[in-house]
């Protein structure tokens, strides 16, 4: 309908003439889209999770922070996969470790 039964009946023919070289340029789009969707989404993401991981493994009683589900507090104790993390004089939570979003600066915490 909107392309001719002669066109449609010669794109073979001209793309078996090019051969290996053809199919190498079919593909260089394709390449180079992966490429730049790696250095633009991929590694940035790569490099905040190893930043993320050395921050969690980095937490030390005492430490300030928030989480992620939005509550502030002293880290009052830690394990293996949790932090005790006192919200309030003599409340304590437990909450997962990579829960924790950020450590906040001495003082921030009344």
């Amino acid at each position: 309908m909107f392309i001719s039964s002669a066109f449609a009946q010669t794109a073979p023919a001209a793309a078996a003439e090019g051969g290996l070289m053809g199919s190498l340029t079919g593909m260089l789009p394709l390449v180079l889209m992966f490429v730049v969707l790696y250095f633009i989404m991929i590694r940035p993401q790569m490099k905040r999770q190893k930043e993320h991981r050395a921050m969690i493994d980095a937490l030390a009683k005492g430490d300030e922070v928030a989480t992620a589900g939005g509550l502030l507090g002293k880290v009052a104790g830690l394990s293996e996969g949790y932090i005790q993390l006192e919200i309030a004089s003599g409340v304590q939570v437990q909450v997962q470790r990579s829960a924790v979003s950020q450590v906040l600066p001495k003082g921030t915490v009344k």
